[in-house]
Parts: structure tokens; sequence; C-alpha cells
């Protein structure tokens, strides 16, 4: 039975627009993303095995051209998910520009996660902030494993006097899902804050973005 033939509170549509979205589960989320199913199978259905596919809903949303393989499963869904996403992150890189300062690692680390977390290569980004510790701007600078070879201070330097930043703060994933920093790790952030310190730029932290929350080298102690 198609859901428009369900009675009207078993709707995720209208569900959602009479209580709001967190009363909706995975599926019926992307089921009203998706707006209508595949012949045989309603939105909801569709979305339950779009998430079994991935294996989770984090695997689906950083990844979704992997996961969107399912007869029926046209362009047009496709691009109605991506949308959602990238809104999702626009909004995030919203509230962290707003902030009047960062305070602690939690502050950048939702955006920095929503930006890297699922990517399937290592990237290398700077969060650029100015003496209030406002956000000037974020920007991938590396792609490739975090080592002397990939990362450049001398780039890292020129980038940071581009954007007039006073502050810096580094990120990068771990695309295995382990977010513990490397021996790598540690030496490239000791060795780029050394060369921004020539320049009065100040290393705040640095971010390494897995599975679970970001850890902060700076709350380890090793900045």
């Amino acid at each position: 039975m198609s859901i428009r033939h369900w009675p009207e509170g078993e709707r995720p549509r209208e569900k959602l627009l009479s209580h709001g979205s967190a009363v909706l589960s995975d599926a019926e989320l992307l089921a009203v993303l998706l707006g209508s199913g595949t012949r045989g199978k309603d939105a909801i259905t569709l979305g339950r095995e779009l998430l079994m596919q991935a294996g989770s809903l984090n695997a689906l949303l950083g990844r979704p051209e992997q996961h969107m393989q399912l007869p029926g499963l046209g362009p047009a869904k496709r691009a109605r998910i991506a949308a959602a996403l990238e809104l999702a992150r626009r909004s995030l890189a919203e509230q962290l520009v707003e902030r009047p300062a960062l305070a602690n690692p939690g502050d950048s680390g939702a955006y920095l996660s929503a930006r890297l977390r699922h990517l399937p290569y290592e990237v290398f980004g700077c969060l650029y902030l100015d003496n209030r510790h406002r956000v000037l701007a974020f920007e991938e600078l590396f792609r490739g494993t975090v080592d002397g070879a990939s990362v450049h201070p001398r780039e890292v330097v020129r980038a940071c006097l581009h954007h007039n930043a006073c502050a810096v703060i580094f990120a990068h994933n771990h695309p295995s899902g382990v977010a513990e920093p490397s021996q790598a790790d540690r030496s490239i952030t000791r060795e780029l804050s050394h060369a921004l310190q020539l320049v009065g730029v100040r290393v705040l932290d640095h971010l390494v973005i897995g599975a679970g929350a970001p850890v902060s080298m700076a709350a380890r102690g090793l900045i």
C-alpha cells in the first residue's frame, strides 16, 4: 500500500509538519527526502534498505554516492539527499561564523566533523581566526597522509598570512575512523607551530576527526 493511503497520522511528512522532525525515525526522515518509493516499495521501506545497505546513518550521509545503487533510486532522489547534506553543512558553518568567539574545541568540532569525517581520503585543513578568535575562513590545504612529505609549513604560513589570521585551528581526518593522534600528527603540529610562531600566528588546537567525537590535541596537552 502506498504511503498516501496510510492514516494521516502515520505519514512521515504529515507527522513532521504536525509534531516536528525529532519524532521521526531515521527511515521516516529519509522517506520525506526521497518523496516517493519505487514500484512495490514505499519510501520508508526504501529508506530502511538504504540504512541497512550503508550499515549506519553516519555511513550513508557521509558517502551517499556509495550507498545509492538500489533499484528506483534515481538522480532526483540522490540530488535531494545530497542537497540536504550540503544545507546541513552550510548551516553549521553559519553558526560557527556567527559565534562571538570560539571558546572551546566543541565550538568548532561539529563543523569540522561535518566537513571531514566521512571523506575516503585524508584531508588537512585550517580554520583561520582573528585576534578575538572569531572565524575568518576554513580551507582544505592538503590531501593525503598527514606527515612532513604532504603538509608543507611554508604553504600553511602563506595561507595564514593571506587570510590575515592571528590564530589557527588545524584539523585532519582519519578515514579509518580511529581518531587517536599519531606520532606523525604530533610531529607536524610541532613543526607548524614553530613556523607560525615566527610570523605571530598562534596555533590553538589540532583536531583529529574520526568516527566518534573529534580528539583535541590541545586538550591532550600536545600543543
